[in-house]
């Protein structure tokens, strides 16, 4: 599933070639998926931005929102940028245990830009990862574990987090009938994700039978695409490679990856009383994050990087559903999508150079 040298992610493979012990080469962008993936990000950015975003509000009465922000605003929003950035190394240290902050940021930071700005950079911004850790002297077992371990967490924040906001709509008394229902059903897909990856970790004899149950449901799909997988052994596999760390380090992994996403509502937090201006807009904390957790549901639709369009026009529409005037929430989404993602990409750009400027001095080891 996940080898030194060779890396499989989501069907795609990408194939490291070094040239030294101390300079690993970073793997090679595959040309015609990244120029069909670009086509289809510029199309669903069109669409969104050009088609839906201006039926949710009017740019130029939300760019006069983002303009009247005034300096304590502006303030605020750098000590969110700068927070997001922060907490956003957090998950990898958590998985990758003595992996030290530095370059655990600088790894971090790069994949970001990578999978996050590159179309079809997904798979590239992965084996970036392996050959940086390499250069770290991570080894590949560690590395290997660190990055299953944050793409996993990474799902279960993304599902569960729905269920989080909902449940605090209920608490606060704000959820109607229709968010009750879609947090049980939220909460049911959650708890069951969550119960078989704790039946696979628990012991190898459950994760084999869940691994048999898993090839009978995946081999009618297989025969048809006449593709062969021994979905038991790769299950098998995936629990030996993390087991480990997870049974030690569960809680600060855990910790770690909400640390980060409560990094990334703090932006829209800041970003909604900023360009709403001290006006009451009717939309209260819980109501936001509910928004903001729903929203990231569109991460999973692979059809931009990190998610770029879909999750805006979703977060601008819930905000609005949730009672936000509809140019106010065009322009926190707006703000929202500036801070959190533009610095992070430019940082990683800069992340990534300074990496190969000083990848043949001595390497940072994890302990």
């Amino acid at each position: 599933m996940f080898g030194y040298g060779t890396w499989i992610w989501h069907g795609e493979q990408v194939t490291e070639q070094t040239t030294g012990p101390d300079q690993p080469e970073i793997p090679k962008l595959d040309k015609k998926k990244s120029l069909i993936a670009g086509a289809i990000t510029i199309v669903t950015l069109v669409i969104v931005f050009a088609g839906i975003l201006p039926k949710l509000g009017n740019y130029s009465d939300a760019w006069d929102s983002v303009q009247a922000m005034n300096n304590v605003d502006k303030a605020a929003l750098i000590v969110a940028i700068i927070v997001n950035i922060w907490v956003y190394v957090f998950p990898l240290m958590a998985a990758i245990p003595g992996l030290k902050y530095r370059p655990a940021f600088v790894v971090r930071q790069t994949s970001f830009t990578i999978s996050n700005a590159v179309p079809a950079g997904g798979a590239v911004g992965l084996g970036v990862q392996y050959a940086m850790l390499a250069g770290y002297k991570v080894s590949s077992a560690a590395a290997s574990t660190g990055i299953a371990i944050t793409s996993v967490w990474s799902v279960f924040m993304t599902l569960g987090l729905p269920f989080l906001g909902v449940a605090l709509l209920y608490l606060t008394g704000e959820g109607e009938q229709q968010y009750i229902t879609a947090a049980v059903v939220g909460a049911a897909a959650i708890i069951a994700t969550i119960v078989v990856f704790a039946l696979i970790l628990r012991s190898e004899e459950l994760a084999r039978k869940i691994g048999g149950i898993g090839q009978k449901l995946a081999n009618p799909i297989l025969h048809r695409m006449h593709k062969e997988v021994d979905v038991v052994q790769e299950v098998l596999d995936f629990r030996s490679q993390i087991v480990g760390v997870v049974s030690k380090h569960w809680a600060s992994i855990t910790l770690s990856n909400l640390g980060m996403v409560f990094g990334q509502f703090l932006i829209l937090f800041v970003a909604i009383r900023a360009v709403s201006d001290g006006r009451s807009s009717g939309l209260t904390a819980a109501e936001a994050f509910a928004a903001f957790a729903i929203s990231r549901l569109g991460t999973m639709i692979p059809l931009t990087p990190g998610g770029l369009g879909t999750v805006d026009a979703a977060l601008t529409a819930l905000l609005v559903a949730f009672g936000l005037d509809q140019n106010d929430a065009l322009a926190a989404t707006l703000v929202w999508r500036a801070c959190s993602w533009v610095p992070q990409v430019f940082l990683g750009v800069g992340t990534f150079l300074w990496w190969r400027r000083n990848a043949h001095k001595a390497p940072i080891a994890a302990s």
